[in-house]
């Protein structure tokens, strides 16, 4: 669907990625991973960039007037129209014949897997010049913990209280990469900021190609998932280790696992760090690691030769 730049991306590392800030001296909570997303990818797509950010974390923290966190240009947008206004920035650019730079629009679950997927998918379906990133902290936090789409089975929300006869939530996340995928996309991927190698190479990846590209990255949030602000990183890359949530990419029609382990870490000790999932039974465990396996099973027979 979409031309890519013929000329191969450099890789960017820690070692090498650039000192200047695009988002700091936010107000985010003390360990948000949605904002360590959010300023690592800004980072790698560099100071000609145009951002926009629905009503969520991102523009609740970052926005505050006069301390405005962003240092390249970036507007808020409506809740839905996250996509539809990121389309029209790029076509406005395109029109005043810019050439260099590129347009992404952030996101986080509930504005991406629910309120804004049709406007996401009008904006695949069109092909425009957006890289679309959802940050995935598995609710909607900055309403108040309330369940969204992508909220795993047995967390306990707002809207989805644990008791003797419910076990917090009783769906599983939707396959929002798969969702995605299904509209013949140029490039997805899917992250985590545990893994922020992964992630960085992902975005400079997506950097590259002209046309809609999308990247779900899994980001922690202390104060909804009841963990300290320390373990960010580390309870991001827990649930990838543990299996629940895995790193791929789709391109050129096809899957591809960017990690498949032989053996998962423990989802116990995953879960049970965690405030969210402290009421969780032995049995609601095992429906969380019944449901892993057999979407693993699934993935492996389908994505690898």
């Amino acid at each position: 669907m979409a031309d890519t730049i013929l000329e191969q991306p450099k890789k960017i590392t820690a070692k090498n990625i650039t000192d200047k800030e695009f988002f700091y001296g936010h107000k985010a909570c003390a360990g948000c991973g949605g904002s360590l997303a959010v300023r690592l990818a800004l980072k790698v797509l560099g100071e000609r960039t145009y951002a926009a950010f629905p009503a969520g974390c991102m523009a609740a923290v970052g926005f505050i007037f006069p301390q405005m966190a962003f240092t390249n240009n970036a507007i808020i947008t409506t809740f839905p129209g996250v996509a539809s206004m990121a389309a029209g920035i790029a076509a406005g650019a395109k029109a005043m014949g810019q050439k260099d730079f590129k347009t992404v629009a952030f996101a986080g679950d509930g504005g991406t897997a629910d309120i804004g997927l049709q406007a996401l998918s009008g904006m695949i379906d069109r092909n425009d010049d957006v890289l679309y990133i959802c940050y995935d902290n598995e609710a909607y936090m900055n309403t108040g913990i309330q369940k969204s789409g992508l909220t795993p089975y047995g967390t306990q929300t707002t809207t989805t209280p644990a008791g003797k006869n419910l076990p917090g939530t009783i769906t599983h996340k939707k396959n929002l990469f798969e969702i995605i995928a299904a509209h013949d996309i140029a490039y997805a991927a899917t992250a985590s900021i545990g893994y922020p190698q992964d992630f960085i190479n992902k975005v400079n990846k997506a950097k590259q190609i002209k046309g809609a590209t999308f990247i779900h990255v899994y980001a922690s949030c202390p104060t909804g998932w009841g963990t300290p602000t320390h373990t960010a990183v580390e309870i991001s890359k827990e649930a990838v280790d543990a299996g629940l949530i895995f790193l791929a990419e789709y391109e050129n029609g096809d899957f591809k696992l960017n990690r498949n382990p032989k053996n998962f870490a423990s989802v116990k000790e995953y879960l049970t760090k965690q405030g969210r999932f402290k009421h969780m039974t032995d049995s609601d465990i095992e429906e969380v690691i019944k449901h892993r396996d057999m979407k693993w099973e699934r993935m492996r027979k389908k994505w690898i030769d």
